[in-house]
């Protein structure tokens, strides 16, 4: 295994909630709006420090989409998912976009998510089934 080289980001930062590698900026932020098992989860232009895994289709409320799920490249927790593709005309935004899950992440500044008892006992009602 060669050397682990990890991008320190500068400005608002959101980053692994286990090993606090940085992820993304505040500034690559595209919306806030979409949900996970978990809870909340937000749309990135741009994530850094991460590995992928093996694409597989992945029915969700807005239709299927082919994705990848994103580790934290320093400790290995998933953090999210990228888009690879979406077969909905309307969906195709979201291609080659990032989620981080809000749970997974701590916030630009240092905040933690907690999940409700409502999204363990429900599951998804959005974005992620």
């Amino acid at each position: 295994m060669g050397r682990l080289f990890v991008i320190t980001l500068e400005g608002n930062v959101y980053s692994c909630k286990h090993c606090r590698t940085h992820l993304a900026l505040l500034d690559d932020l595209i919306s806030k709006s979409f949900h996970c098992r978990h809870g909340k989860a937000y749309l990135f232009d741009k994530v850094v420090n991460i590995t992928v895994g093996e694409k597989e289709e992945r029915m969700m409320i807005t239709g299927m989409h082919t994705v990848v799920d994103i580790f934290c490249v320093e400790c290995g927790s998933i953090v999210g998912w990228k888009y690879e593709f979406a077969r909905e005309k309307t969906q195709k935004y979201k291609e080659g976009k990032f989620i981080l899950e809000r749970f997974k992440v701590l916030g630009p500044n240092g905040s933690n998510y907690l999940v409700s008892h409502e999204a363990l006992v429900s599951g998804s009602d959005a974005d992620d089934a």
